[in-house]
């Protein structure tokens, strides 16, 4: 009774309950949007086309449209395109130092590199768009089509670019009037709406005798296990103490106390995963629809949990978890700001040393953050090879689901403090991935 009532107070705030519903209202919308087929394309046919022929990609990239990637919906390059500029723009302010500078500059920074990411988002769907119609053509002589030729390819290149440019505005209006993030509480519905698909296949296989009643408990129960240490992962920290020295200003002492600088053990999320996965099966995928026989050697040798892909795989997740844990924390920018404000860490010299000794507890964590994402995610690869499981128990998007479930619903418990009511839980707080 405790958790319910709890969760009841959520619609005695007037603001709470309107931000969720209004949160509701557009990944409704959003949902609609998936099932809205793509003008002169015919969706059914070539969906069952490309879920044959596309092989691992096409199911990793389907997750995140929600399905609208193998129909070629009008949402059918998916939230991607904004991830991707997002991305791209991040590594550029390391690049470019006009970049840097202006990622510095506080709101009105941030909101140019927010101008420029849209951008860049169109730009990107539009490449990809006009690839898409390009490879339709192209594939089967064009039998999904209905008119081919350039009117189609501009056709589709402006509707998957308007329907993406749709998906990030519905992302930041959830963003601001919502609860959460709206970006990632898209990609959290488009998984979400995979879990049907992934039941009946998993009906059919214990009725086709493929799977049994012992292994789908085993499943479960190591699910559940699964989502249980990623949780405690995603909330692990390392707590660095930091002092901060006495100052005496006038008749005035300042400073003294101390405090903490907390060390998350996967600074990098589900950045390396998504990364990793791209790159070794996009030119799998590829060769896959090329006719030559050594190219259809290397698709088999890249293909979808082969030895081959799971060295690679690991190898670039571990790569990208340092790679993008450099980009977003820099020891030496903490040592200096910590110095500034005259702060230390106890038995650490200001400064370089502080530096150096950051630069160690982090490289260390990122190294086990690096290995748990490489198990989270290769354990259900191998249950896919092995024993036939459905797609949407991938650790990527278990780790998306999880993640993106604590940052809201710790965004729904601060809401509910801040008005006096009892959190979601009686005992401690929900504390999200940054929290």
């Amino acid at each position: 009774m405790g958790v319910l009532s709890s969760f009841q107070n959520i619609f005695k705030v007037e603001e709470l309950k309107n931000r969720i519903l209004y949160t509701l209202a557009l990944l409704a919308v959003y949902r609609i949007g998936c099932h809205i087929p793509t003008p002169g394309i015919n969706g059914e046919e070539l969906s069952k086309f490309l879920t044959e022929r596309g092989g691992a990609l096409m199911a990793f990239f389907d997750i995140f449209s929600g399905g609208a990637l193998s129909r070629v919906t009008i949402f059918a390059l998916g939230i991607m395109p904004y991830i991707s500029a997002s991305i791209i723009l991040q590594l550029l302010t390391v690049v470019i130092p006009a970049l840097g500078k202006l990622a510095k500059e506080g709101e009105e920074g941030r909101k140019k590199i927010i101008r420029y990411t849209r951008y860049g988002t169109v730009l990107i769907s539009a490449i990809q768009s006009f690839g898409i119609a390009v490879g339709l053509e192209s594939m089967a002589q064009g039998a999904f089509i209905q008119n081919p030729g350039w009117s189609f390819r501009l056709m589709t290149m402006i509707t998957l670019t308007a329907g993406t440019a749709f998906i990030m505005w519905l992302g930041e209006q959830i963003t601001e009037r919502g609860i959460g993030n709206g970006i990632s509480l898209i990609i959290y519905a488009s998984i979400v709406a995979r879990l049907p698909n992934a039941v009946i296949s998993t009906v059919r296989l214990l009725k086709a005798g493929e799977l049994s009643i012992l292994f789908l408990i085993f499943l479960i129960g190591l699910m559940v296990v699964v989502v249980g240490g990623i949780i405690y992962v995603e909330k692990g920290q390392r707590k660095i103490p930091v002092q901060y020295a006495k100052r005496v200003v006038g008749r005035r002492i300042y400073g003294g106390q101390s405090t903490h600088l907390p060390l998350k053990i996967n600074t990098a999320g589900v950045i390396p995963p998504i990364f990793a996965s791209s790159i070794i099966m996009f030119p799998a995928t590829v060769a896959g629809f090329i006719s030559i026989p050594w190219v259809q050697g290397i698709a088999r040798q890249l293909s979808f949990g082969s030895p081959l892909y799971t060295i690679l795989y690991v190898g670039l997740i571990i790569f990208f978890s340092y790679f993008y844990t450099a980009i977003i924390f820099n020891p030496v920018d903490v040592a200096d700001n910590l110095k500034k404000y005259g702060g230390f860490i106890p038995g650490i010299r200001p400064g370089q040393k502080t530096a150096e000794y950051l630069y160690r507890v982090l490289s260390r964590l990122t190294f086990v953050g690096a290995i748990y994402l490489s198990v989270v995610c290769v354990l259900p690869t191998f249950l896919i090879k092995k024993f036939n499981v459905p797609f949407y128990f991938g650790g990527t998007s278990l780790l998306i689901v999880v993640g993106v479930a604590l940052d809201t619903m710790a965004q729904i418990e601060s809401h509910l403090l801040t008005r006096s009511y009892d959190g979601l839980l009686r005992k401690g707080r929900v504390r999200g991935r940054r929290g």
